[in-house]
């Protein structure tokens, strides 16, 4: 078995070993927060600690599958940084860079609405906390790196059907304008890792790999809520005091009113960020508790879903397929829930309820706020008032009884002529012929109501398409699309997966020679497995 050095220097002039480029490691989270460095890595409850010091579990044969250009630029390390062997080795988990002090955190969090007690980076295992020529920090994270102490009975690795669907979409999510966790680089491990994909006593060995997701900070409303269920309340004090101090630089770490305004500020980017998984249609799948970032940020890709025939009962996770708790429909008041378990975590240092109650409130507030202006640019008005909201909401029922893609009907929308709309402009989003026949009428019902609308509207007509074609994206990661590269790329083939990079880093731009990228779902992959349903198997 291959040994993990410690952590070393690459020595310039050795072949694949040239000096790498200075990403200068502070590791805060380590140096501020009590820890174990010593402790043994087998599944255990840890107390009083906020860390353990996990080395990755080195792999066969690590290869650089694909890495993201715009996030190599932002970490300052070109395209011959990234290729270089010692670089793809620290990428799979078989070195450390100099500077790296890898860990994994503790945390638990609720689970389809039972708490779940500790759950902490299973197969999550952090390199340190870089700091960028901007002067940014960006916490470097290898998911599916082996074992640590919170993994309970599992081993820690992740399948490159999962891998590469987390690398895409975080990127994906990035240049849609949504809060989100990004990706570097997604690395084959040369061994093979057993899932049961859907649970049904039918385990495979399916490619393992290892994706280098990048984020300021992976804190989840998770870690408070296990300090607060375990009574550690100096250590809750403690550990918040550090994330405003580090993560929140517009609240003073002496203001007595800090948690207040930190719970306030997490309802408010929590609100900004579900109102545009609402705007383009994306469904988490999994919105545990634990799965909630304290910045706002989309967090933990497993079986997410792109909505496409528009079902708000629609979710994407077959361990959801009965209760659909975390369905596209109820994505607002689910976040709202979780910031109820964040509240009661902060509950020992804050005694006032009514904090508690005005940052919810506001939540609310926020996302209607949000959701409005949203869709005011997705329908190219100015703004939606309060007279709007039956066309608003007849849209919604229409959309789910023809069932219309949704990604393009808006896009379409765009071209509707206004003066004598017709469903013509629509015909690409039916997937079903005998629903263009049976409600036709009432898609074309529809579409005149609105053309009365945006014709009395003040917008100027530019200012129309240019706002619409800003808020309705052409290319969107599509299931179908997601696991046409993942066949591909099991098959040798990184071309689709290449593609789909270059295509969604420009979601609303025409491309007229990835025309086929913004299809809708064909047939075939109306039920295939990885097409519409997923497990949290990966």
């Amino acid at each position: 078995m291959l040994l993990l050095p410690n952590p070393v220097t690459p020595t310039p002039g050795q072949p694949g070993n040239r000096t790498m480029p200075l990403l200068h490691f502070d590791n805060r989270f380590v140096h501020e927060l009590p820890g174990e460095t010593e402790g043994e890595n087998r599944p255990r409850a840890v107390q009083g600690i906020c860390w353990s010091r996990v080395p990755p579990t080195p792999v066969r044969q690590p290869r650089l599958l694909s890495f993201s250009r715009p996030m190599a630029d932002t970490l300052g390390l070109s395209e011959e940084d990234i290729r270089d062997p010692a670089f793809v080795a620290a990428m799979s988990g078989n070195r450390l860079l100099h500077g790296m002090l890898p860990f994994a955190t503790c945390y638990g969090g609720h689970q389809f609405g039972h708490w779940a007690g500790q759950l902490g980076d299973g197969r999550a295992i952090s390199l340190g906390e870089a700091i960028n020529p901007a002067g940014e920090r960006w916490e470097l994270q290898l998911k599916g790196a082996g074992p640590t102490p919170y993994s309970r009975m599992a081993d820690g690795r992740a399948v490159l059907r999962s891998s590469l669907r987390e690398f895409v979409c975080s990127e994906a999510m990035h240049h849609l304008g949504i809060p989100t966790t990004r990706a570097l680089t997604l690395c084959l491990t040369g061994e093979d890792v057993v899932r049961d994909m859907f649970y049904d006593g039918h385990p495979e060995a399916e490619p393992g790999a290892v994706v280098c997701r990048v984020s300021p900070s992976f804190t989840r409303f998770g870690h408070f809520e296990m300090l607060m269920a375990r009574g550690e309340t100096e250590l809750l004090r403690r550990f918040t005091d550090f994330t405003i101090d580090r993560d929140f630089p517009d609240i003073a770490v002496d203001d007595p009113d800090r948690y207040a305004k930190l719970f306030h500020t997490v309802c408010e980017r929590t609100a900004l960020m579900v109102a545009h998984w609402m705007r383009v249609g994306f469904v988490h799948g999994v919105m545990n508790s634990d799965n909630m970032s304290i910045l706002g940020l989309t967090i933990d890709y497993g079986p997410y879903g792109w909505l496409e025939d528009f079902d708000p009962l629609w979710t994407p996770n077959t361990t959801d397929a009965q209760g659909r708790r975390y369905c596209f429909g109820r994505q607002p008041e689910i976040a709202h829930w979780n910031l109820q378990c964040l509240a009661r975590a902060l509950s020992p240092l804050i005694r006032d309820q009514q904090v508690f109650d005005d940052g919810l409130a506001a939540y609310d507030r926020d996302y209607a706020r949000h959701f409005r202006a949203m869709y005011a640019d997705k329908l190219g008005i100015e703004r939606i008032q309060d007279n709007d909201e039956p066309l608003v909401q007849d849209l919604f029922t229409t959309l789910e009884a023809a069932q219309l893609d949704m990604t393009l009907f808006f896009r379409k929308l765009v071209e509707l002529d206004l003066a004598a709309p017709s469903t013509e402009t629509v015909r690409e989003a039916f997937y079903r012929e005998d629903l263009r026949e049976k409600e036709g009428r009432r898609v074309k019902e529809w579409l005149e109501r609105y053309g009365k609308r945006v014709s009395s509207d003040s917008l100027p007509e530019a200012l129309r398409r240019e706002k619409m074609l800003a808020a309705n994206p052409k290319y969107v990661f599509r299931n179908y699309l997601a696991q046409q590269a993942i066949d591909a790329a099991e098959a040798g083939d990184t071309g689709p997966l290449e593609t789909l990079m270059t295509v969604l880093q420009r979601p609303c731009e025409e491309q007229p020679q990835h025309e086929a990228h913004a299809a809708r779902r064909p047939e075939w992959a109306r039920h295939r497995a990885g097409c519409s349903m997923l497990s949290c198997s990966s």
